[in-house]
């Protein structure tokens, strides 16, 4: 399979949203009669959306309002929440730093003040005090320390996110996360992140994950594609580790669920990422437009305070509506960055889809030419705005 690309090698074509499209169903149906519910260990969520674990997008107030709303965000107990009593204060003056180089380098200081255990338990009780679910996020060298921490002060959910993981990281400076056995010792559902590559997912899955994370460098706010050359395309990704889900679930019946995270801009990506196989999807950017979010119109990676190699940067994005617009709507904006959930519905219904899973079986077209066919005034006014 692939292409030849020189020599004795060949290269697979692989797909992104833009490229692909949807095939309307031969029955379609009243989007207000879908299920758009996923599962995760058992629970099911009704909103199939997680907000990042991004310091511009998640904090305690967003967290219990997302939750309210039947979502799931993500609180990184690595970002400024953890290392500040006052993070507002904190997260004011990044927004107000300097652009471009000058704006990394402030919140690569911003994050070497230490993460206090204390903080922790903290952020995740006042979280709970809001009768929400509680999901948490920390990188593969902090897990077997702040996983206890975690489940003790009441979470639901804890997720392990890295740039590339799996369940054989080899390392002679660092003791490497034992995946398998850290699934074993948690009493919640654990979340492992992230791949891209149907063998990755599989043997997450055999370690025990109730979801993974599919997705490397495609966030509005990441660079890694860029400093490392290394990613797949977001439609490819998500094909494959779904087969992957499948032929495990046939395996075992088990079911292990599949979170597309980031890359998608607008109620149309995300609803390709669930034809393509995904059972939730993972935004930031679009979250961060909200006016309940804490980056303010701001926005930037995870892997943004790296010391070394931040991959990473913080971008603007405005704040457009409230978390609920962006949500459920009603859209105050017409590029489909508003109203995820009716769009995800309204597609359902368009498809014949009545629940997540027969949305995964929807018929689909590669399509290059699905965002300009027929676009010209809509691309001119664009141009003329600067967007």
């Amino acid at each position: 399979m692939g292409e030849f690309i020189g020599r004795g090698r060949k290269a697979r074509r692989c797909y992104g949203f833009d490229e692909i499209a949807l095939v309307p169903g031969t029955v379609t149906l009243n989007p207000h009669e879908v299920d758009p519910s996923w599962p995760l260990d058992g629970r099911r969520y009704p909103v199939p959306i997680l907000a990042s674990a991004m310091d511009g997008v998640v904090d305690v107030d967003f967290a219990i309002a997302f939750g309210k709303m039947g979502g799931l965000a993500v609180l990184n107990l690595e970002g400024v929440q953890t290392r500040y009593e006052n993070a507002k204060e904190i997260l004011a003056k990044i927004v107000k730093s300097q652009q471009g180089d000058k704006a990394t380098e402030f919140i690569q200081k911003a994050y070497r003040e230490p993460i206090k255990e204390k903080l922790i338990a903290k952020r995740i009780q006042e979280i709970k005090k809001g009768k929400v679910p509680c999901a948490v996020s920390a990188i593969p060298q902090r897990a077997e320390k702040f996983g206890p921490i975690a489940q003790a002060a009441g979470a639901d959910v804890f997720v392990v996110q890295s740039t590339i993981s799996t369940v054989r990281h080899i390392s002679t400076e660092y003791k490497s996360l034992d995946i398998k056995k850290f699934c074993k010792s948690m009493k919640i559902p654990v979340v492992v992140g992230n791949c891209v590559t149907y063998q990755v997912a599989l043997e997450l899955m055999e370690s025990g994950v109730s979801a993974i994370l599919v997705g490397l460098g495609p966030g509005a706010a990441c660079t890694t594609r860029g400093v490392l050359g290394i990613g797949i395309p977001q439609v490819t990704a998500t094909v494959d580790c779904a087969a992957a889900r499948d032929f495990y679930f046939k395996q075992t019946g088990r079911y292990v669920a599949v979170i597309t995270d980031g890359g998608m801009r607008t109620g149309g990506d995300v609803c390709k990422a669930f034809a393509c196989g995904a059972d939730a999807v993972m935004i930031g950017s679009p979250f961060a437009r909200a006016i309940e979010a804490p980056g303010g119109g701001y926005h930037w990676g995870m892997a943004t305070p790296h010391a070394n190699l931040p991959r990473g940067t913080r971008i603007h994005v405005g704040v457009t509506g409230t978390l609920e617009e962006i949500l459920f709507g009603p859209a105050r904006t017409d590029d489909g960055t508003q109203n995820l959930m009716g769009a995800l519905t309204t597609a359902m219904g368009s498809v014949g889809a009545r629940n997540m899973k027969e949305f995964q079986l929807t018929e689909i077209i590669i399509a290059p030419s699905i965002q300009t066919e027929g676009k010209l005034v809509q691309r001119t006014q664009h141009v003329g705005m600067g967007k």
